[in-house]
């Protein structure tokens, strides 16, 4: 049946979009009103997503609590957990949920047919038949509760949103971002925190929380979204059928409102916590901020995002050069937000100070007057618009379903406007309008109206303060005291029971009969067979190539991998500095903005990266490489290749000015993402007690990376000598490092576009390194230290770490499965369903590296004695053919993720360089397809071998780390804050 026969629904436009090489409708349903967006194509990556308009009207997070909630059991699935279940037994491609300021989305995308509609199913029955209304536990577990085990203890609140947004509110680029939208729409949803306030999360009552979901969560306020290769008439007849025909309309107000423009700009300040020992000098965020347009302009929605990058992002770009040649931060960058109704655009400076705000702003506006004078450089905005564009061809989002990141990007038009979800993904006729513009002023129009001009704006300073985080427990505590000694014996009792039947809940298996009725796939439904890499290895003239077959739509993919076996051990650690460097110096032939423009213009994207890779036949081996990729059209190649070697040849180190701003910058921004990314910091730290491969990791992209990278930063500002050290070890790394002998290329792309590359590759080792150089073979030393590291922040992330191979264990496929299991099962229930916080973690590598990590923990001690009971867990696991086929189903989820054309390329990169062949990945699918209750029970002797390392590392809030400092080798700051 044609979507135009169905009954239930009205087809308000139908037309085919060439851009995505789909037909599009845009429905609505009859009786409720409710609305659909469709794009059927030919994408086996199938998504659906049910959304709700949801403004709140106060910061105590409702609307993140009612998605963490409706979640957790429904009508048709009254377990305690339908998501983890699903996440267990699916081979789901995507399954999350997520709440912006102004909505709340459900979105599910999988590959298979029978697997999609099952996900669909549950959603749906979540998100208008929740248990809720059955249970108050439900909101007390994932919202907010008082927690008193005894009498005499000290009453405590816990919640997994609010131990997630205490972790949020710890962040200092989370508070600025809170701030800037609070400064521009006092008035409106945008100035509330949707995520919840911890301060304010304790006054939201079950029962406006029930009214919250009463009111938005109903068909007539609803956005359904289909993306794919499937039967859309039979999906909305089933939609109909099964829910929204169930529901009558309902006047649903939740329009969200404009803010009206200032009548001049607002000054806002705040603080955000530091450490005692860090220091408030050149430690302050400055903020100039301004509401912009609509997002319902789509030439508009993406021209500012072009505007961003010339004058703002782009090394060099005039505005971002001019605050860091006055020292106004030492991480200047803008960001614009066109996902809300009101766009916002932010200039901000990190590491700058107070009494810079004037010249901060003044500095702004007189460098964009000069560009509306003058006019803005052409080649940058041209490279802007070209860097959009292909990334909009590309649609390459990873591991991420591009079907699912066009509905999210829908939804910042059709929120707003019922009849216009497309014309912000539609972008080809944009891009080519933007093109045109370039030399009419249109460019220089927008910084006159929207920002020179514009009074809809604010400048939010936000100061770092000492003590802030314990300031605000002991306001916590204090009143949680006080509260406490104003209720009677009667009403203490009553706590410590709600909190003992909570835990009683949360423990309390869910009936076999209710687990039957979450659909499941069997693992006959499973692929048996691996995915094959494609490799080929080729000869173009001397220079050896690996080659992937695939096809690329007319994009090249090229990977230039240096062996880094030469690298000797005094240099290795400065290698992570040299990627940072790469590609933002000036060259022989540009300087570093016109270098960054080319990039663009010519090139999807030049990049540094260093790899590890294990050896598949004897893992106590490994090869470490730097390698650059570059994608281009396949048009463009030559003007790639050559980009590629004048940043690897003709980089000029010794620009000390551009050298430290570098440094200063990257510094800046690693701070934030050590402390933001916690479990990621500590997980590698902790493995590189033990673990060699993790050590490289650690040291580029951890804390050892870090450390190091604060230390160069500090002696190259204060040491000519250090400085002219530091710059001739980046010349000689490049002369170690890009040689003829080290290199493979490797080359993602069609065979019909192999020729041309062939004749570039054969050249391309011409006019390499190849004068004498001192070689050596670096060693890595690991040592056990088990590391405290000390933040501002109010939350914890513990790791526990080792190794199994070092036991005499093998690698085996089904740990997959254990990986699944402890995350949606043991760690999950004992971390965050009955611990608090917000997720839970573990980790089996091929070469043995192991690890147990918490995110956002409310506790340090508990965590661990969690994790180290987790073994006799497994050891006496118990469990029917049903539940241990959903591990096995959920581990495949994971592993069969669709392979866009680049990550097929990577693939078999892998493969290539670890020396893996097709007979090991396949037994590797074999075992984890055949795991059964004994295979699991024995993979305890795996996590008992790692354990026995006893690796720790914990990230987390100082005092906690200092009570608990015997547990550690040292307890010290994670962000550097003395002298080298």
């Amino acid at each position: 049946m044609r979507i135009e026969e169905l009954s239930a629904y009205e087809v308000i436009e139908k037309r085919r979009i060439e851009d995505l090489n789909s037909e599009s409708y845009i429905v609505r349903h009859k009786k409720t009103g409710a609305r659909l967006a469709l794009l059927s194509n030919d994408d086996d990556n199938k998504v659906f997503y049910i959304g709700f308009r949801t403004p709140p009207k106060d910061s105590t997070g409702v609307a993140h609590i009612i998605e963490h909630t409706v979640l957790c059991g429904s009508k048709e699935f009254p377990i305690k957990d339908p998501f983890v279940e699903l996440v267990k037994g699916s081979l789901n491609t995507f399954l999350n949920a997520m709440t912006y300021p102004d909505k709340t989305v459900y979105p599910v995308a999988s590959c298979n047919d029978a697997d999609f509609q099952n996900l669909m199913h549950v959603y749906l029955d979540a998100v208008f038949y929740p248990n809720i209304y059955k249970t108050r536990k439900i909101f007390e577990q994932e919202g907010w509760h008082y927690e008193l085990e005894n009498e005499d203890d000290e009453l405590k609140i816990n919640g997994v949103v609010y131990n997630e947004m205490k972790g949020a509110f710890s962040s200092a680029d989370e508070v600025v971002a809170r701030k800037i939208r609070n400064s521009l729409f006092p008035d409106t949803t945008y100035g509330i925190e949707s995520g919840g306030d911890p301060k304010v999360i304790p006054e939201l009552t079950y029962e406006d929380y029930l009214d919250f979901h009463r009111k938005y969560y109903h068909p007539s306020n609803s956005y359904i979204y289909l993306y794919g290769n499937m039967d859309m008439a039979e999906k909305l007849t089933y939609i109909d059928e099964k829910y929204l025909s169930k529901f009558d309309a309902l006047e649903v107000k939740s329009e969200i409102e404009s803010q009206k423009a200032f009548d001049e700009r607002k000054v806002i300040t705040d603080n955000y916590p530091i450490m005692d020992e860090d220091s408030e000098k050149d430690n302050t965020y400055l903020s100039l901020n301004y509401a912009v347009g609509s997002s319902l302009d789509p030439k508009f929605y993406v021209a500012f995002d072009v505007l961003d990058y010339a004058l703002f992002s782009a090394p060099g770009a005039p505005v971002k050069k001019a605050l860091i040649d006055k020292r106004i931060g030492s991480e200047v960058f803008s960001d614009y937000d066109n996902g809300i109704k009101q766009p916002v655009f932010s200039i901000i400076a990190k590491n700058a100070n107070p009494e810079q705000r004037d010249e901060f702003v003044k500095t702004i506006e007189d460098v964009l007057k000069e560009q509306v004078r003058d006019g803005i450089d052409k080649k940058a905005l041209l490279a802007g618009i070209n860097s959009d564009e292909f990334k909009y061809r590309e649609a390459d989002f990873g591991r991420f379903p591009k079907g699912l990141l066009y509905g999210l990007q829908v939804f910042d038009s059709w929120l707003y406007d019922d009849k216009k979800p497309w014309i912000n993904i539609e972008a080809n006729e944009t891009y080519a309008g933007l093109k045109k513009e370039i030399d009419t002023g249109y460019f220089e129009g927008l910084i006159e109206k929207y920002l020179l001009n514009n009074t809809h704006s604010s400048l939010v300073v936000v100061t770092p303060k000492k003590g802030l985080s314990e300031e605000e427990d002991k306001k916590l505590t204090d009143k949680l005291a006080a509260y406490k000694a104003s209720l009677s014996d009667e009403e203490i009792k009553a706590i410590v029971k709600e909190t003992a039947e909570l835990k009683a809940y949360q423990e309390e298996p869910d009936a076999p009969e209710d687990l039957a009725k979450i659909p499941l796939l069997t693992r006959e439904d499973i692929r048996k067979e691996a995915d094959k890499f494609i490799n080929e290895e080729r000869l173009a003239g001397k220079q050896k190539i690996l080659f992937h077959d695939v096809f690329t739509n007319g994009i090249s993919y090229v990977n230039f991998v240096f062996d880094m076996k030469n690298v000797p051990d005094r240099l290795l650690p400065y290698v992570p500095m040299m990627k940072l460097i790469l590609g933002l110096m000036d060259t022989n032939n540009y300087t570093y903005t016109d270098l960054y423009n080319e990039i663009n213009l010519q090139t999807g994207g030049i990049n540094g990266s260093i790899s590890t890779y294990t050896d598949s036949k004897d893992v106590s081996k490994f090869a470490t490489t730097f390698e650059v990729s570059m994608k281009s059209l396949y048009s463009q190649l030559d003007k790639g290749f050559e980009l590629v070697k004048e940043i690897i040849t003709g980089t000029i180190f010794d620009d000390k000015k551009r050298f430290l701003e570098i440094l200063e910058e990257n510094c800046s921004r690693a701070r934030s993402e050590l402390a933001g990314a916690g479990h990621h910091s500590a997980a590698l730290r902790a493995m590189s007690y033990v673990s060699k491969t993790a050590k490289i990791s650690d040291m580029v992209s951890g804390i050892g990376g870090y450390r190091l990278l604060e230390e160069v930063r500090e002696k190259f500002a204060e040491d000519e000598k250090s400085a002219d050290m530091y710059i001739d070890m980046m010349k000689q790394l490049c002369r170690i490092i890009f040689r003829p002998e080290n290199l493979l290329i490797d080359y993602t792309a069609s065979e019909k576009e192999y020729p041309e590359f062939e004749k570039l590759a054969a050249s391309f080792a011409d006019g390499l390194y190849t004068d004498e150089v001192e070689k050596e073979s670096f060693n890595i030393v690991c040592k056990k230290e088990n590391e405290g590291f000390q933040t501002a922040g109010q939350v914890q992330y513990v790791c526990l770490a080792g190794n199994f191979v070092s036991k005499g264990l093998k690698y085996d496929g089904a740990l997959r499965v254990l990986k699944v299991m402890l995350g949606y099962d043991y760690l999950w229930k004992n971390i965050r369903v009955l611990g608090g916080a917000y997720g839970c973690m573990s980790g089996f590598a091929k070469n043995g590296d192991s690890y147990f990590v918490t995110y956002r923990d409310p506790h340090l001690k508990r965590s661990i004695d969690v994790f180290k009971e987790a073994s006799k867990y497994i050891r006496e696991f118990d469990a029917d053919e049903r539940t241990i086929t959903q591990f096995v189903i959920g581990a495949v989820s994971d592993l069969d993720t669709p392979k866009t054309p680049s990550i097929k390329g990577s693939y078999g990169l892998t493969a290539y360089m670890c020396h893996a062949d097709m007979e090991q990945i396949q037994k590797d699918r074999d075992d984890l397809l055949s795991t059964d209750i004994e295979k699991i029970r024995s993979l305890a002797d795996y996590i008992d071998a790692f354990m026995e390392d006893d690796c720790l590392c914990v990230v987390g809030e100082g005092n906690k780390l200092e009570q608990n400092k015997d547990m550690f080798g040292k307890v010290e700051q994670l962000i550097y804050a003395g002298k080298a």
